[in-house]
Parts: C-alpha cells; sequence; structure tokens
C-alpha cells in the first residue's frame, strides 16, 4: 500500500488528487513544513519536514514523499506519474506514446509553468499591493505568457491535453499553473487555457481534495 506523507497545503495536493481521481486506498501521513511551525500546525500533523523520523524518509525535508515496499519517491510529479502508471487506468498511459506525453507535460510545467506562476503567488501574499509588487507580478505574468500560448495551442479543439481524455498530464500542468490562477487578467488573456483549468477543477477528486486542504489551518 502507498504511504504518502505531506500536508494538502503543499504539492502533496497533486498526488492527493490523483489518489480521489483512482479511488485508491492509501495511508495519509500529515507532514507539515517545518518553516510553518510559527503558525497553526495543520490538525494532526504528527511531525515536521525538520524532524528526524521524516529526513529518514525524505533527506531533503521536503513534501510530498512517497513510500511503497521498498520504492521511495520524494519529487511530485514522479509520485503523480508513478501512481498513474500503476494504478490510474486511463488516467495513466496507455502507449509508450502516452507515456513520453505525459513525461513532456509534467516537465513543462515544472521548468515553464510553476517557476513564474510561484513567483505571482508569493509576491501577491507578500507586497503585491505595492509599486514593486506590482512591477514583479507583471514580470512574472510576461515569463508565462509564451508557455500559456503553448498550452493554448495543444488545447485547440481538445478538451485535455493527452489523447482527448483526462490524465495526470492534466493534473500536474493544472497544479503548477493554479499557482498564477489569483492573476486578475492573465489566464482571460488565454480563454482554451481558463477553461481546461476550470473543467479539472470542477472534477469531484479535486473538489473533494481542495475540501480538505481548506479544512487544514492556513
Amino acid at each position: 500500500m502507498i504511504t504518502l506523507y505531506g500536508v494538502y497545503r503543499s504539492r502533496a495536493s497533486r498526488p492527493l488528487w490523483l489518489l480521489e481521481e483512482c479511488g485508491v486506498a492509501f495511508t495519509h501521513i500529515p507532514v507539515i513544513q517545518s518553516y510553518r511551525l510559527d503558525q497553526p500546525k495543520a490538525e494532526g500533523a504528527p511531525f515536521n519536514t525538520s524532524s528526524p523520523v521524516f529526513l529518514a524518509v525524505n533527506p531533503i525535508g521536503q513534501i510530498p514523499a512517497m513510500v511503497e515496499g521498498d520504492l521511495v519517491l520524494s519529487e511530485s510529479l514522479a509520485i503523480t506519474l508513478y501512481i498513474a502508471r500503476k494504478y490510474g487506468a486511463v488516467l495513466g498511459p496507455q502507449s509508450d506514446g502516452e507515456t513520453a506525453l505525459m513525461e513532456q507535460w509534467a516537465l513543462f510545467a515544472a521548468t515553464s509553468i510553476e517557476g513564474p506562476a510561484l513567483e505571482i503567488l508569493n509576491t501577491a501574499n507578500n507586497g503585491g499591493d505595492t509599486a514593486e509588487g506590482q512591477s514583479h507580478i507583471a514580470i512574472s505574468a510576461e515569463k508565462l505568457r509564451r508557455p500559456l500560448a503553448r498550452l493554448s495551442k495543444a488545447l485547440d479543439g481538445a478538451d485535455w491535453l493527452v489523447a482527448g481524455r483526462f490524465t495526470v498530464a492534466d493534473i500536474n500542468t493544472a497544479e503548477c499553473l493554479r499557482y498564477a490562477q489569483g492573476h486578475p487578467t492573465l489566464l482571460a488573456e488565454f480563454p482554451a487555457v481558463k477553461a481546461w483549468l476550470e473543467r479539472a477543477q470542477a472534477r469531484p477528486a479535486f473538489q473533494a481534495m481542495w475540501t480538505k486542504r481548506l479544512a487544514e489551518p492556513a
């Protein structure tokens, strides 16, 4: 059985969403980020990312981490790709070509989307109302326009990214883009991307994951 370490308010949301989609039984061990220890702890989190017991699982001290038998994975997108291949049925690849496409979108999301999207979120939460903050947000949004155009082209005439069906590629890419979702105008420039993200987040499994996330202290 899969054991997943991490809280919902972290990149663990990615495999937790997928596990909701798959309906797979798993053990969830909440692990809070150590930098949040001066904030209200996530309810029920028995230890944090600096705890020796967690560092024995993932020496880099980051969440999520996944253990299944002798296999230990400590990168969220690798975890989702593994779960999708093993348990996801049509959420995972059905051919070598689909495997390559799903890996491509995971790498695209990590290298082209996540960085500037996180910059938007972090700046908005820390001085985003100032002139300097607005300037930083504008720069980050500009970094996203080229990858969003690429994403928009892939979604031209398609509801989902791979083979016309919802897959782990949509989960990985949508979760990285979610960080920029609070930008007031950016996604409206790319209506196909905006509609795709809303479709993905309307799914019952995402809603179930998000409800649990909101139940955790911020």
